[in-house]
């Protein structure tokens, strides 16, 4: 409910800002263009044979989503070996019982050999066994952290084979199919168009006008049509000399990717 009345909350402070276009005489309108919010090629860090290509060119993608899979299955067959190995407990228990056995050995001379019935160099035997064993059991638990280290190097190895999507955005394009060998490409072109961009170019005269945070009024070309409002976020330092122009951009919401990229635009900034 909370959500609910936020949302009209929104809604309606937006419709009173375009309202209040309406009936401003001196908003000043230009020519502009709607961009995705970022665009990403993807592909993969390492060389191999595209084993899987799961979306394709127009087809919606989650952050994370399994997007291609490279042949992996000498990587996966030792990846398994590093986890049973990182698993194997046999040789720390036995290090651990052979240590515990000399501790108790030690313990019960000790008094034999307090009362001088235990010679020197017995004593020194049994103590030096104590010393070897809790070596060796250090050893082990040494073995077995490595054992896990390689294990998790291997999961890496097989997770860089495996190409996920890094924005939620849709597919621009596909260039690989699987069985292809990749290297130093990409294998699909990814959009994200929720918030999209608004690029437009404006006179020199207008640079004392515009600033960050401020919203204009953005109209999308027919038929697509309507009337939308975007925040400024950038505004070039540095002016075109040749043309007398600096660009701005400006963010706009797309919730549910209702509108697209690439259409032209018209943006309409109240006189101030």
């Amino acid at each position: 409910m909370k959500s609910s009345r936020r949302l009209f909350s929104n809604c309606f402070i937006s419709l009173i800002f375009i309202l209040s276009f309406i009936g401003s005489a001196g908003a000043a309108e230009f020519d502009g263009v709607i961009e995705p919010y970022m665009v990403v090629k993807v592909g993969s860090g390492v060389y191999g044979i595209l084993e899987t290509v799961e979306a394709d060119r127009g087809d919606f993608v989650k952050k994370g989503q399994v997007l291609a899979t490279l042949q992996s299955g000498v990587e996966k067959a030792t990846m398994e070996a590093a986890r049973n190995r990182a698993e194997m407990e046999a040789a720390v228990k036995a290090k651990q019982a052979n240590l515990d056995f000399f501790v108790r050995k030690k313990r019960m001379n000790e008094e034999l050999y307090k009362k001088q019935v235990l010679p020197f160099s017995q004593m020194d035997e049994i103590e030096t066994n104590r010393i070897l064993a809790e070596t060796q059991l250090q050893e082990a638990l040494e073995n077995k952290r490595l054992a896990e280290l390689e294990y998790k190097r291997t999961v890496e190895v097989v997770n860089r084979l495996t190409i996920r999507s890094p924005i939620n955005g849709v597919v621009v394009e596909r260039n690989l199919s699987p069985g292809e060998y990749i290297e130093n490409q990409s294998v699909l072109k990814l959009a994200q168009i929720h918030p999209l961009n608004v690029e437009v170019i404006l006179p020199v005269n207008r640079l004392p006008s515009i600033k960050v945070g401020m919203r204009a009024k953005v109209i999308p070309e027919a038929p697509i049509g309507g009337e939308y409002v975007a925040e400024v976020k950038i505004v070039d330092r540095v002016i075109d000399a040749a043309s007398g122009t600096f660009g701005v951009r400006l963010e706009m919401p797309n919730p549910n990717n209702r509108l697209q990229a690439g259409l032209k635009c018209r943006v309409i900034f109240p006189d101030k």
